[in-house]
């Protein structure tokens, strides 16, 4: 997704609390950077952080990592952050923005971080043969995760792309994963997963486009 320079998101992550700018200095050591022992999530690719906001200030008790490549994004993400917990009256504890690729993400999470689950949601789909690799649910990508979770880890995945999905459920089974739900229209699966809405699937599912989601476990 391209988005404009915003001018003013470099100083204002800088100035944030819970913006890390040096995400190599903590492999292994995220844990520690959260102070406590509480489940450890992450989203790959968050965007304006519409979903990352949203997740964790409903769920205190789990602490978040949403990692982005772009300044605007993560500039966008931590104002979204900042909105989400002053109407909840809640202080930001449990989540950190950072900046990195995600190609390169085995230099910033290790085994010792201990990784329960991992949020793809609508990622680029890379449809041309020969930038497939770049997805975020290609076998190499897959295989990199499992450096830093744990046993019985999940990944949940959705997208609007027919092909990103038929082709992600045969990474998944190629690297060992199991594939333990999945929907065509995620609309129609109202106990599927307690879903939140991206600013993407809003825009998807007004042009009439399903939503494919999976839940694999490694």
């Amino acid at each position: 997704m391209r988005i404009r320079f915003k001018p003013w998101a470099r100083g204002e992550l800088e100035a944030s609390k819970f913006y890390i700018d040096n995400p190599e200095d903590y492999k292994g050591k995220w844990r520690e950077l959260f102070a406590n022992d509480k489940p450890l999530h992450i989203e790959l690719g968050c965007g304006k952080g519409g979903f990352i906001s949203q997740i964790a200030v409903y769920n205190p008790d789990i602490n978040y990592i949403a990692i982005d490549l772009v300044d605007a994004m993560l500039g966008l993400a931590k104002r979204k952050v900042e909105e989400e917990y002053k109407m909840a009256n809640r202080e930001i504890d449990n989540i950190y923005l950072t900046r990195y690729d995600i190609e390169r993400i085995n230099n910033i999470l290790s085994k010792e971080d201990r990784v329960e689950r991992i949020y793809i949601n609508f990622c680029n789909p890379w449809p041309r043969g020969k930038h497939r690799k770049k997805r975020l649910t290609h076998t190499r990508q897959l295989e990199k995760y499992k450096e830093f979770l744990v046993d019985g880890a999940k990944i949940f995945f959705k997208t609007d792309d027919d092909g990103l999905f038929n082709d992600s459920m045969n990474y998944f089974k190629e690297t060992g994963y199991t594939i333990e739900k999945l929907t065509y229209d995620l609309e129609s699966e109202v106990d599927f997963w307690d879903n939140i809405e991206t600013e993407h699937e809003k825009m998807f599912k007004e042009q009439g486009i399903k939503i494919k989601a999976l839940i694999a476990r490694l």
